[in-house]
């Protein structure tokens, strides 16, 4: 293994982890048997499965799949036990050199080379052990990371193979990705399999497409950067106006933020140099730097005149006294204001700007800032996947300044927030991912205030515990400046999505010199809680595309209504543009088709752009005053008067109903 992991990652693997992990150390066994020249780098666990990088002079396909699989049942069967072997770096590095390690056997003339590779990214002095499972050694940190034996890794299946740089660095060989996955038994792969080929019909670029929701035009616009179409723009606004009616409620208020901001900003909130590789590159505003530069060389000269008439008029006296003071302070002045712009990554700096505007009490506090806000994060090219990572985001955020009193409060709101979100959405399954930090990284990886963090852990766990929400803690993976949250959701097909992200800063404020006056007239700085709810517009409605495979609830649907004519007669299609016209009166997104097609025709349209009712009038119902009823997918619901069937329609929207 490359990806050697620490011995508290390994304790927190889950079973299922383990046995994926294990059928890495398994898969490359079986490809030595067929390829003995096989050069392998890593193979970890990772979301559904795991994987193996190798170099190997063969190509790797899926016809091959079958032979390497008949291979792995060998090794399974054989019921080897996954050794531990504790080894010196002389030994390591003597086996990488001969080819024993990474290999079956000793393979003279053909060294490990990856395994040397990551041999010497390993500190000095830190311990160094093998995993042995039959002839297989490998590199990898032990610690409860397998299960016991070969036999009990259950069922598994090689999926695919891609390419992958070595260590991920470009400028490295390109390795073979073979990627797999495995279940405690069989039953499990089967409905993991079913989920797959469900999911592909659901894939949100897929129906995105047919549905013209959005586009992304990499030639003129640029990958990762999301053009919303009309019919996606009406689920965002729907979104929006669902978070802006919530919020009001819960008593936020609206600010708006511009999309860049000085270099400044983000050296002070801490995001530059640590977060810079996901920033997009600055701007250079020359221009304003030449203009700041004249216009202080201009003021110099001016108090240099005004000092020598000064000087000669009364050298003691305060005139001169004060010009002295106002040289010395343009003497000292910057050249530049810091010409370097940033395209924002992120909406909390410029909200602690926005606190900071003006003075606050206690009284002031709770502050909660809303904004539906975009950020431009440099997401590398091989990571883009449709509106699921992006470079440009639109983002339900809201930061919370409050006392430390105020905190367990406010934080439970949020939560209940969630699960407000989650009942109308039909979400059942979620999880809260709680990540805390860890001793040795004080300092480093973290802010280094333990005291806080323990403070700010405790009051995070002691609301989650008595809200009595699912949740997990993770230690080792929170954010710099506190601890966070990571909202997991599952989609009705069973396939884990991260919702959101809530983070609690009691680091960032005090850097922008954030205060507000307390009962006793002293300055402290606040606590904030970063939260999105409804994460981006970008990663929720692919997640919603998914969830409802195209088929909105009717709030959400991008086209509400159609109305169906069955025949074009005047007066029949008047009455019809009347019905849209009403509608639409009310905010529906209502269209009409009056052709002269035969109503099957029109009827199959409308059910294959996924509109959610179909209001068919033909000339009975417009002597009746009346619509027929049909809706997407559960077929004709009967006629109903017309003013009743409108009333229906906006009651379900009004009260978003599933």
């Amino acid at each position: 293994m490359n990806e050697r992991k620490a011995l508290d990652e390994g304790a927190k693997m889950t079973e299922l982890e383990r046995i994926r992990h294990s059928a890495a150390h398994v898969m490359a066994t079986a490809i030595l048997r067929l390829w003995p020249d096989a050069q392998f780098a890593s193979g970890p666990a990772v979301e559904n499965g795991f994987y193996y990088d190798v170099e190997l002079s063969h190509r790797i396909s899926p016809e091959d799949f079958p032979a390497i699989e008949a291979e792995m049942k060998k090794e399974i069967k054989a019921n080897h036990t996954f050794e531990k072997v504790v080894v010196t770096r002389e030994q390591a590095m003597k086996d990488a050199q001969s080819g024993r390690l990474g290999g079956l056997v000793e393979r003279p003339g053909n060294p490990s080379k990856f395994k040397i590779g990551n041999l010497e990214s390993i500190p000095e002095g830190e311990r160094i052990t093998y995993c042995k499972n039959g002839d297989f050694i490998d590199l990898c940190e032990w610690s409860p990371q397998h299960v016991m034996r070969t036999g009990n890794i259950g069922a598994f299946k090689l999926t695919t193979v891609a390419s992958a740089y070595y260590k991920g660095d470009e400028k490295n060989p390109q390795l073979q990705r073979i990627y797999g996955t495995a279940f405690k038994n069989k039953t499990q792969l089967e409905e993991y399999f079913k989920m797959i080929e469900e999911a592909k019909k659901r894939d949100h670029r897929k129906i995105g497409q047919e549905m013209g929701l959005f586009t992304i035009d990499t030639e003129y616009v640029g990958p990762g950067l999301p053009l919303w179409l009309p019919k996606g723009t009406a689920i965002c606004e729907e979104l929006e106006k669902l978070a802006k009616e919530t919020e009001f409620a819960a008593g936020y208020v609206l600010v708006k933020t511009p999309h860049i901001a000085r270099e400044k900003m983000y050296k002070t909130s801490g995001h530059l140099p640590y977060y810079a590789e996901s920033m997009f590159p600055p701007m250079e505003m020359l221009e304003e730097d030449k203009k700041r530069k004249e216009s202080l060389r201009a003021a110099i000269n001016v108090n240099a005149e005004l000092l020598e008439k000064s000087r000669e008029r009364d050298p003691d006296g305060e005139e001169h006294s004060q010009l002295m003071l106002r040289r010395e302070e343009l003497q000292n002045q910057p050249q530049t204001l810091g010409s370097r712009y940033y395209l924002k990554a992120m909406n909390c700096p410029h909200h602690h700007r926005i606190f900071a505007a003006e003075p606050r009490s206690y009284r002031h506090l709770p502050l909660r800032l809303a904004e539906y806000g975009t950020c431009y994060r440099y997401e590398q090219s091989g990571e883009l996947f449709g509106l699921m990572r992006v470079r440009s985001l639109n983002m339900n955020d809201a930061h919370i300044y409050c006392t430390a009193e105020q905190f367990a409060a406010e934080f439970n709101a949020v939560n209940e927030m969630y699960l407000k979100y989650f009942k109308i959405f039909g979400i059942e399954k979620y999880q809260m991912r709680f990540s805390t930090s860890a001793p040795d990284g004080m300092g480093k990886k973290y802010v280094n205030e333990p005291a806080l963090w323990k403070q700010t852990e405790d009051m995070v766990r002691r609301v989650l515990v008595e809200s009595k929400i699912n949740f997990v803690e993770v230690p080792n993976e929170a954010a710099f400046y506190g601890p966070k949250i990571d909202v997991q959701v599952w989609s009705v097909i069973g396939r884990e999505f991260t919702l959101a992200t809530n983070q609690v800063d009691f680091a960032v404020p005090a850097r922008f010199g954030l205060v507000y006056r307390d009962k006793d007239n002293t300055d402290k700085t606040p606590l904030c809680i970063h939260r999105a709810p409804l994460g981006t517009h970008e990663r929720f409605i692919g997640f919603l595309v998914e969830h409802y495979a195209g088929n909105f609830p009717l709030w959400l649907a991008p086209e509400q209504v159609r109305v169906l004519t069955i025949g074009e007669e005047t007066p029949l299609v008047d009455y019809a543009k009347k019905v849209v016209a009403e509608l639409r009166s009310n905010m529906v997104r209502a269209e009409g088709d009056y052709g002269t097609d035969k109503i099957n025709g029109k009827i199959q349209r409308a059910e294959e752009a996924k509109v959610h009712t179909m209001l068919v009038i033909g000339g009975r119902d417009m002597d009746a005053g009346a619509v027929s009823v049909r809706v997407h997918s559960k077929g004709n619901l009967g006629a109903k008067p017309k003013g009743e069937a409108i009333a229906g329609i906006l009651q379900a929207i009004k009260e978003r109903s599933t």
